[in-house]
């Protein structure tokens, strides 16, 4: 045991020097018990590329446009089939007036994503995005790589083409969804029907070529091992030293309620885990973003003296989590308070991290 540890603390010194954690490193530490060592050390990592005691978090409304999706993921509870009486499609004016409630709460970003549907038309999407531009002053981060890939397919365009495509209609951004674990042993398991981990990167690797920024997230503790957890972290730091598209990191816990999946959620001790050797091996992305979403304001909380130094968005809707059985809402003073509490001091940003709100201590 005494080896064990001397070992997690060599391990630990290369990561606080700024020297690359490997493989190995980062699979002997998601084993060890140290959290409180591993924690330490992501918060000396993060402290250096963010000196200043604030943590930023987003206005923004989470927007699922259709629930029909022909991939049906074992571990997604929010999917219906088309025909179901509970699947829906969103109309413009819907889409609309949910972005108006946004803007009118100081809300500047929309995440939109939805199924996979088999019948909506790529012009559906064009025809949206540039509606919402008409009319509002947002920043549309939306279509994950699974559904751009789905649109190359429905359209016969290239991956680029419908990348540059979107990006002309209104597009600003791309969020990291659908990457749940970037191994294929793991996606054949639990999206069969979903794209492979080097399609999810290819989608981002392109879109960073057309100068577009993403974010990356990662799905943990369905049936990953740990080396794939690792790995998933590695393929993403390797992208990144290419191309420094990606804005931020997210690493989310699977949340088995009323999924084909089944099982249990990872405990707060593993996500602490994760979140810290997240930030000791992304030592080239900027951003390590909490997830209150699954682990609710207290795990957040505590998450942001281990590595984390962004709350997440607002959230004013979240629906595919909820699904799932887990129904945090976290009200604009408890984030506010939450942050101070744990010692630091709250910012409102916008999608490119720029801090456009410092709010006092009062």
């Amino acid at each position: 045991m005494k080896l064990l540890v001397s070992s997690i603390d060599r391990i630990l010194e290369k990561a606080e020097s700024g020297s690359r954690l490997t493989l190995e490193d980062g699979i002997a530490l998601l084993e060890s018990d140290e959290l409180i060592p591993i924690g330490l050390a992501a918060n000396i990592v993060k402290t250096r590329l963010h000196p200043e005691p604030v943590v930023t978090f987003v206005i923004d409304r989470n927007i699922n446009y259709t629930n029909i999706c022909q991939v049906k993921c074992r571990f997604c509870a929010f999917y219906r089939s088309e025909g179901h009486p509970e699947a829906y499609v969103l109309s413009y004016d819907e889409i609309f007036a949910k972005i108006q409630e946004t803007i009118e709460c100081g809300g500047t970003q929309i995440l939109m994503q939805g199924g996979l549907h088999p019948n909506l038309p790529f012009t559906y999407y064009l025809d949206m995005l540039k509606a919402i531009k008409e009319r509002f002053d947002i920043h549309i981060h939306s279509f994950s790589p699974p559904e751009i890939v789905h649109f190359s397919e429905i359209s016969g365009l290239s991956v680029r083409e419908v990348i540059s495509q979107l990006r002309a209609a209104g597009l600003d951004s791309i969020p990291g969804g659908g990457a749940e674990i970037l191994d294929n042993r793991v996606r054949n398991y639990i999206s069969p029907k979903k794209i492979p981990w080097e399609q999810w990167m290819d989608v981002m690797v392109k879109a960073h070529e057309l100068g577009m920024k993403t974010t990356a997230t990662m799905m943990f503790g369905s049936v990953e091992t740990l080396e794939e957890r690792i790995l998933h972290l590695l393929r993403i730091r390797e992208v990144q030293d290419r191309t420094n598209g990606f804005r931020a990191f997210i690493p989310w816990s699977f949340q088995p309620v009323n999924t084909d999946l089944g099982g249990e959620t990872a405990t707060g001790v593993d996500y602490l885990k994760t979140l810290a050797v997240s930030r000791l091996i992304l030592d080239n992305v900027p951003n390590i973003q909490a997830s209150w979403v699954t682990q609710g304001a207290k795990m957040a909380q505590v998450s942001l003296s281990f590595g984390a130094n962004d709350f997440g968005g607002t959230m004013l809707e979240e629906n595919v989590v909820r699904a799932a059985g887990v129904s945090f809402r976290v009200p604009m003073d408890d984030i506010l308070n939450s942050i101070r509490d744990a010692g630091f001091k709250p910012a409102q940003r916008n999608t490119s991290y720029e801090i456009i709100k410092n709010y006092n201590n009062n």
